[in-house]
């Protein structure tokens, strides 16, 4: 599967402006991949207080990556601001080239920011099947709780992590993304923003794409717009599992 990753900036609560970029950048990779990756809140940045920003899943935003999807044969994944039986939600999407769209809320709330006082957690985690490959898809805080992406029984083989990650605790990203690959026994894969938001939060992205053992496989200069494309495949993820079968001695447990 070609994997895509783009890191760029997002302008701050302009759903028309970054929705335009990223259909520019989309038409781009047309016939050169297979799914990208987009960052968290990506038509609004982390605007979680300003919740007229939500749409619902028939809104314009969904519709658009729909469209797509579906126009340059290619899946796509990030968030967006959703509401829903009028709560809110941090929701991350899958799109697939057929339209069909699965997802999953955000289950960790970042309270630092506020964010559990206007939206409500998720209580699933989406695991989509694509490409031969299945795929989990998480957000941003989501990273710091390894529970929630405890990978028991190979139930994926990719995991991807869309943020608004700032500068100030890029480190821990950088760790972080490290460390859910060689626990989980699976490629990782974490796209973070740039630039400066409508709060004064600097961001530098540190997107990358990493292996099961955590080595890099791309990685993205540092405060810098970049779209960037690999390819990852099953067969040397099932080699170094059957070669390497940490997984078979992990806790069992269920998720309340």
């Amino acid at each position: 599967m070609r994997i895509s990753l783009i890191q760029d900036t997002i302008y701050w609560a302009d759903k028309v402006a970054n929705l335009k970029k990223t259909g520019e950048q989309l038409a781009a990779l047309a016939g050169q991949t297979d799914l990208v990756v987009i960052p968290e809140m990506f038509t609004t940045g982390f605007c979680t207080d300003d919740l007229h920003l939500a749409e619902t899943m028939d809104g314009k935003t969904i519709k658009t990556l729909r469209k797509w999807a579906a126009q340059y044969k290619l899946a796509i994944t990030g968030s967006f601001i959703a509401t829903e039986n009028k709560k809110f939600f941090n929701r991350a999407f899958f799109v697939f080239p057929t339209g069909e769209i699965d997802f999953a809320d955000k289950r960790h709330l970042f309270s630092v920011g506020s964010e559990h006082e206007h939206f409500s957690a998720g209580n699933k985690r989406m695991i989509v099947n694509y490409c031969g490959l299945n795929i989990c898809i998480l957000v941003c805080y989501d990273v710091r709780f390894p529970v929630w992406a405890r990978n028991v029984n190979k139930d994926y083989d990719v995991l991807i992590y869309v943020a608004n990650f700032p500068v100030r605790r890029i480190n821990d990203w950088d760790i972080l993304l490290k460390a859910r690959a060689i626990e989980n026994q699976t490629y990782v894969c974490g796209v973070n923003r740039v630039g400066v938001d409508g709060l004064g939060i600097e961001y530098n992205g540190h997107s990358a794409m990493l292996d099961f053992k955590a080595n890099p496989l791309l990685t993205f200069p540092d405060g810098k717009t970049s779209i960037q494309t690999t390819e990852i495949n099953l067969e040397p993820l099932q080699r170094y599992r059957a070669k390497f079968s940490v997984w078979r001695d992990a806790d069992e447990f269920v998720i309340e």
